[in-house]
């Protein structure tokens, strides 16, 4: 008997104060058998972070071609790639070629992932945005876990800040640039 995905319900009270988005979203993400609750928690967080008009969730492995997580303009052209985890640069370099704007955000050592991508053949290699999630707010959340996941999540000067249950947790989102 093959797995089923599990269906989790976000309600986020968003305040991104460098992007002037302050919202309360509500959306429901399913966690395949094969992602690990870190990569669900990180792809969780990106959408967040990422949160504008037309972005989505992709089908996940049953699109493979796709991005973890989609930002179209109402033509339906692609505005931005975001990918989670540690991505291989012809990956990267497929979604620089589609998406005028690709970005990363990883839950694991950046610096490993840089090095991986470094010398690598990726188109506009430069604009490659990639971002490190603290692996201890991470790891926070993941003990936090719940099927219908409630917080407030601020964004001051690249560190979060997340009300869950009345605890806060914080972290900071480090930028790394692809050498």
């Amino acid at each position: 008997m093959a797995l089923t995905a599990t269906v989790f319900t976000f309600e986020v009270k968003l305040s991104d104060v460098e992007r002037g988005v302050y919202e309360s979203l509500a959306f429901k993400a399913a966690q395949h058998p094969s992602e690990t609750d870190e990569y669900f928690i990180t792809r969780a967080l990106a959408y967040c972070l990422e949160y504008r008009e037309g972005i989505a969730f992709s089908k996940g492995l049953a699109e493979p071609d796709e991005p973890a997580i989609a930002v179209r303009d109402l033509t339906g052209a692609l505005q931005a790639w975001i990918e989670i985890g540690s991505p291989d640069a012809a990956r990267l370099h497929k979604a620089s070629k589609a998406a005028p704007r690709v970005v990363v955000y990883t839950h694991k050592d950046a610096s490993r992932l840089v090095q991986q991508l470094s010398g690598e053949r990726i188109h506009r290699r430069d604009d490659l945005e990639i971002r490190a999630v603290d692996r201890e707010l991470i790891a926070a959340l993941v003990a936090r876990l719940d099927r219908r996941m409630k917080l407030e999540l601020s964004v001051v000067e690249q560190h979060l800040y997340i009300t869950i249950g009345g605890e806060t947790l914080d972290g900071a989102i480090e930028r790394y640039q692809a050498t």
